[in-house]
């Protein structure tokens, strides 16, 4: 079972998606556009079906001429619908509403060269209304009600004559019954088919909408995050200071620099209290920018094998197993935020499996992957639907599940991808994918200029 986080917009994105509704409705209502331009397709072909069989099989007489001018006006309308928004993908409720009544016009026209009201396939214009009622603003609805009740009280007075035998009691032998039989699957077979795919469509706007703000609250956390820390850095900063100038100076004393485990104690400090500011810098980065002033000129596999070498002496592992398989180096920029993301899964692998933990890097075309393993527990089942969210943790403590939430965080905004899963062999695996274009230094050098 796995879990995949996918990269998307940054904050300011989100919200101006989420403002502006640009992202899911305007994809919904595109969808929905070309489910129309589909629907005008089939009343196309069943208007010429139907005129060719009431002409020849019947032998009733229509104005052929006209009937035909109004579907190559139809015909028309529907290739240029068609080559508009298959390049434009906005969709606005206007631009809807003008389609259905150019439907609503063409089903009038036909209807009145063809009897009015006596013409069993009036009742099409209930197909009009519907989907008017699933598509449109509730004003542009009502409007649409009000035309085709007009259209059709219209009709219902000025009309072309349709000559068709008063059978109306001989049921199914009845022509008009078997018309209003037809018109009636017809409406309920298409309402069915389209209907459920334009909820489908709205249900995926809904959803896509409700994922955009859940990252743009979830980018408003680590905003306050940022907040919290910067006033958690600026408070430390005095404190840390001072330790480390008390540090300095225990180790020029006789006292100290005499006794090889007490100076060897004091490095332990020296070094802990320098993880302790890296810490802080790093959270603060990661509510931040993921690209910062911190940035080091470096390759791949000198990053990571001075990152894995660092984590293996500043960490009580009992095992640690680093494999570098890049076989082609490259110059790269890497900075803290990035240094601190892989070390949070690191130290994440360490608290469950003390005893192993395993550092994979390979080169998968432009993509960097960095696989973390571990011989622990793995991550309950429910959490693999909510990695990377804030305060999911199988840790039991409060405040517990920020590590991974900001790794999540960083790799989205280096474009990269997290993902997990439970190993079959037992343990868990985290896997970062991070393109290279984003940490290369051609691309760094590309942005700079």
């Amino acid at each position: 079972m796995a879990s995949k986080i996918e990269p998307n917009a940054n904050t300011g994105e989100l919200k101006e998606a989420i403002a502006g509704a640009a992202g899911p409705e305007d994809t919904t209502g595109h969808k929905n556009m070309l489910r129309l331009i589909q629907l005008r397709w089939i009343a196309v072909i069943g208007q010429i079906t139907t005129i060719a069989v009431v002409m020849i099989g019947f032998g009733i007489h229509l104005p052929l001429p006209h009937m035909l001018m109004v579907l190559a006006c139809l015909i028309a309308f529907n290739i240029g619908s068609h080559l508009r928004w298959h390049e434009r993908t906005e969709v606005s409720n206007n631009e809807l509403f003008l389609a259905l009544l150019v439907d609503v016009g063409s089903l009038t026209a036909q209807l009145y060269l063809s009897g009015g009201t006596a013409n069993p396939f009036a009742f099409l214009f209930l197909l009009q209304v519907i989907l008017s009622a699933v598509l449109l603003e509730a004003w542009s609805t009502w409007t649409i009600v009000a035309i085709t009740s007009a259209c059709l009280a219209g009709l219902s007075l000025f009309s072309e004559p349709l000559r068709l035998p008063a059978d109306h009691g001989n049921g199914l032998a009845s022509l008009y019954v078997d018309g209003m039989l037809l018109c009636f699957a017809m409406i309920a077979a298409l309402l069915v088919f389209f209907v459920t795919r334009i909820n489908h469509n709205l249900r995926a706007g809904d959803a896509q909408l409700a994922d955009l703000r859940q990252r743009a609250a979830e980018e408003d956390h680590i905003v306050r995050m940022g907040l919290l820390a910067s006033g958690a850095a600026h408070e430390l900063g005095t404190p840390l200071a001072t330790l480390s100038v008390i540090l300095g100076d225990w180790r020029r004393m006789p006292e100290f620099s005499n006794n090889s485990e007490l100076l060897e104690e004091i490095s332990e400090m020296q070094t802990q209290l320098q993880r302790c500011k890296s810490i802080v810098s790093g959270i603060l980065l990661s509510a931040g920018e993921a690209r910062g002033e911190s940035s080091v000129k470096t390759t791949i596999s000198t990053f990571l094998n001075d990152l894995a070498k660092e984590w293996c002496t500043t960490r009580p592992i009992v095992s640690f197993a680093y494999e570098n398989r890049i076989q082609q180096d490259m110059p790269v920029v890497f900075d803290s935020a990035l240094k601190q993301m892989i070390c949070n899964v690191l130290d994440n692998a360490l608290e469950a499996s003390p005893q192993w933990v395993s550092l994979e890097a390979t080169r998968e075309g432009d993509s960097l992957i960095l696989q973390v393993t571990d011989a622990g527990p793995g991550f309950v089942p429910a959490m693999l639907n909510h990695i990377g969210k804030p305060y999911q943790s199988s840790k039991g403590r409060p405040g517990s599940g920020l590590g991974l939430f900001f790794v999540v965080n960083v790799a989205r905004k280096l474009g990269g991808v997290v993902s997990a899963r439970n190993r079959s062999e037992g343990g868990a695996e985290v896997r970062l994918t991070l393109p290279l274009a984003a940490i290369s230094l051609e691309e760094e050098i590309v942005n700079v200029g």
